[in-house]
C-alpha cells in the first residue's frame, strides 16, 4: 500500500426532503475547529434553500402526523441505534467543533443518543399527560387531545452543536411535527452528519430538514413564511430573536423564546425542565429535559359528543 495516498475529504451537504443537495447558490464557507484549524467547507444556505425545506416539511407533515405515536417512537429509537453504530465519528466531530477532549466529547455523544431514547419513550405517553376527558354539565362526552402544530422552524443552539441540537429537534418530531433546522453557524458539521443518520433510520424524507450557514440570513425567510406554523428561537441572540418574533406575528406563529429572554413568562420559566435553568442565556443541556419542549408545539383539540338521552339511573345504557 502506497505511503503517498491522499485522504478523501468529506463533502458536507444539506439535508432537505430526504436528499443531500448542495446549496442552490453554490456558496460554501470555511468551518474551523476551536483553534482555528480548517475542518471542512460547509454549504451556505440561501433563502431559496429555506423555502425548499419548508415545502419538503409541509409535504411530509401529513404522513408523519398521521402515523401512530408508537411508530414514531420506534423510528426515534432507530435513530439512537444508528448513532450508536457511528459513535466514533460523532465523538471526533463534536470534539473538533466544541474544543472538547475525546472523553468529554464521548460523554456528550452518549447523552445525545440517550436523549433520542428519552423522547422515543414519550411519543405514546404525552397524550395522557396533556389530554383527557373533561367533566361537563350535560349529556356529553368532552375529550381533549393534543395535535401537532405543523411545520416548525428550529434555530439550533450555537454553542452545543450536537447535544443541544438533538434536544431541540427530537421533541419537535416526537409529537408529530416536521422541522426545518438551522444548524450552529460556527459548528455545523455534527448537524450535517446527523442528516446522514436520519436518512438511514426509517425517518420519512422531509420530516427533518437541516440547513447550514448564516443563522440570520436563513431564519428571516422562515420567520415570515406563511407555511411555517411555529418557530423555536433557541439559537438566536436577543436582537435577532426580537426581529424574528415580530416577523412571526404576521401569521400568528407559535414562538418559543430563547433561554434567558426577559420576555419569557415567569410561569413558563417555572414549568420548564431543570435543563432550562438559565444563566446569562446558557442552558445545561445535560440535565433532565422534562416535557416542556414536547408540549411547546402541540395544539389541543376538544371534541363534544352527545351521550344520548339519560334515564332515571343517569345512563342511557
Amino acid at each position: 500500500m502506497s505511503d503517498n495516498r491522499l485522504s478523501v475529504f468529506k463533502t458536507y451537504k444539506l439535508y432537505v426532503g430526504g436528499k443531500f443537495p448542495r446549496s442552490e447558490s453554490g456558496r460554501v464557507y470555511e468551518v474551523t475547529d476551536s483553534k482555528g484549524k480548517w475542518l471542512a467547507n460547509a454549504p451556505q444556505s440561501s433563502r431559496k434553500d429555506a423555502r425548499d425545506a419548508v415545502v419538503a416539511a409541509r409535504k411530509a407533515f401529513g404522513g408523519w402526523s398521521g402515523a401512530t405515536a408508537y411508530n414514531r417512537g420506534q423510528i426515534l429509537y432507530r435513530i439512537a441505534e444508528m448513532l450508536e453504530g457511528r459513535k466514533d465519528q460523532f465523538v471526533r466531530e463534536v470534539a473538533d467543533a466544541e474544543g472538547l477532549s475525546k472523553s468529554k466529547a464521548a460523554a456528550v455523544v452518549d447523552a445525545a443518543i440517550d436523549r433520542w431514547v428519552w423522547y422515543a419513550g414519550w411519543t405514546d405517553k404525552i397524550g395522557q399527560v396533556v389530554g383527557g376527558a373533561n367533566p361537563v354539565a350535560g349529556p356529553f362526552f368532552n375529550l381533549s387531545t393534543p395535535e401537532p402544530t405543523g411545520v416548525v422552524a428550529v434555530l439550533a443552539p450555537q454553542e452545543s452543536s450536537f447535544l443541544g441540537l438533538v434536544s431541540v429537534v427530537a421533541p419537535v418530531i416526537a409529537t408529530g411535527n416536521t422541522a426545518v433546522v438551522i444548524a450552529s453557524a460556527d459548528s455545523p458539521l455534527p448537524a450535517l452528519s446527523l442528516g446522514e443518520v436520519l436518512a438511514t433510520s426509517d425517518l420519512p424524507g422531509g420530516v427533518v430538514n437541516i440547513l447550514s450557514g448564516r443563522t440570520a440570513e436563513i431564519a428571516a425567510p422562515l420567520a415570515s413564511h406563511q407555511d411555517v406554523n411555529a418557530i423555536d428561537l433557541t439559537g438566536a441572540d436577543a436582537a435577532l430573536a426580537k426581529e424574528l418574533e415580530i416577523a412571526a406575528a404576521d401569521n400568528l406563529k407559535r414562538v418559543l423564546r430563547p433561554p434567558g429572554s426577559r420576555h419569557r413568562p415567569e410561569k413558563e420559566a417555572q414549568s420548564a425542565a431543570p435543563s432550562s435553568a438559565v444563566d446569562g442565556g446558557t442552558v445545561d443541556w445535560t440535565a433532565d429535559p422534562g416535557t416542556h419542549r414536547l408540549t411547546a408545539f402541540l395544539e389541543t383539540k376538544t371534541v363534544w359528543h352527545p351521550t344520548g338521552a339519560l334515564g332515571v339511573s343517569g345512563s342511557s345504557y
